[in-house]
């Protein structure tokens, strides 16, 4: 096996994406992705069997289609990684079992990968196939580096000694993910799923000043100090934001008024990512991390873009985010993290694991 520039396919199948990515050490070959997420729509959210069956629908026309892109075979994979928690149970059973098969088929080794510490893996991917590749060891992350992972399941802040064996957990949500949060407002307010998207636009369009919703989780009891942290000082909590924005329109429509759409999503917003840019810069400021990812589905998002950068940029903390395409689940993720494995020596998981739907993003692999 070539362990300097390996050579990984890497399979994605935690929810409602089928991914399927190649990489050549921390070269990006291809990034084939197919989505479910039309099939969700009428349901407003994501239904574990309806995305169990799409992946089994989807995976072997995408493996076709990216070992086509990427202008290799199976013979030439030196290792194959696939998702093996967190995510739906159902859902990462396709993948896996895909994985384990294609393994056993070929005889390539297998790795199990936390789909969370992929998210950090992939900032460290070179879209340009025909650049030279200077990250070959597997710490080639930047010293002091920190990551912020804001999706539809999860919103964690972690401090990432090595890519490969020391993630550390700082703060995550207690209740709902950001992306969550995200799609049962744009529910009340009648927007449709997925409400990231929607809700991102029409915020554009509304005064964000208009209403004051609640920031969790922010109060001293709390938060505490630098010196004697309080319970939840970088922890989030959006479930109570989610019933403000309830009762407000509520209140609106008891008194027969319009409801101001747009205005409540803009204060939505502003609550959401004030809150996490705020306790996500000061865990990086007393953690001693200067480096940040910005990564999960939300990282799409504009003004959670923005804000990040005004206040990396002002705590002197440098942020990068991926591209949009390698935000959302993918293959090139688990891909990137399997290479980094590789690289750094560490054995394979061969096929004796099972997928851990809460599998703790301290847990690099299995």
């Amino acid at each position: 096996m070539n362990r300097t520039q390996p050579l990984v396919l890497g399979i994605e199948s935690s929810c409602d994406e089928t991914g399927v990515g190649i990489v050549r050490g921390t070269t990006l070959l291809t990034n084939t992705v197919s989505s479910s997420m039309d099939e969700h729509v009428r349901f407003g959210g994501v239904i574990p069997e309806i995305a169990s069956r799409a992946h089994l629908d989807a995976f072997v026309p995408t493996l076709e289609e990216a070992l086509a892109e990427a202008g290799v075979t199976l013979a030439d994979i030196d290792a194959i990684a696939v998702t093996s928690g967190p995510g739906l149970a159902g859902a990462l059973m396709v993948g896996v079992c895909a994985a384990k098969a294609l393994a056993v088929a070929t005889g390539k080794p297998l790795y199990a990968i936390n789909h969370l510490v992929a998210h950090v893996g992939v900032g460290l991917l070179q879209q340009d196939a025909g650049a030279p590749s200077p990250q070959t060891t597997p710490h080639a992350l930047p010293e002091n580096m920190g990551a912020l992972l804001v999706s539809g399941g999860h919103t964690e802040i972690l401090r990432i000694r090595s890519i490969t064996d020391d993630v550390e957990l700082l703060g995550s949500t207690i209740d709902d993910a950001a992306g969550e949060a995200y799609d049962k407002v744009a529910r009340l307010l009648g927007l449709g799923y997925p409400g990231g998207p929607a809700i991102d636009k029409l915020a554009r369009t509304g005064n964000a000043k208009a209403i004051r919703f609640p920031r969790g989780l922010t109060q001293p009891k709390y938060m505490g100090t630098a010196e004697q942290p309080g319970p939840h000082r970088y922890d989030w909590s959006f479930s109570g934001l989610k019933t403000a924005v309830a009762r407000c329109v509520e209140q609106f429509e008891a008194r027969g008024e319009e409801v101001p759409v747009a205005d409540i999503a803009a204060a939505f917003q502003e609550a959401v990512v004030d809150v996490i840019t705020a306790k996500a810069v000061l865990a990086c400021r007393e953690n001693g991390i200067t480096e940040v990812l910005l990564g999960g589905g939300v990282a799409a998002n504009s003004r959670l873009r923005q804000l990040t950068e005004q206040r990396c940029s002002a705590a002197g903390i440098r942020l990068t985010v991926p591209p949009l395409p390698l935000c959302t689940d993918n293959g090139a993720m688990v891909a990137a993290l399997g290479a980094q494995l590789v690289m750094a020596g560490v054995q394979p998981s061969g096929i004796g694991f099972a997928p851990d739907s809460s599998m703790p993003v301290t847990t690099v692999s299995a």
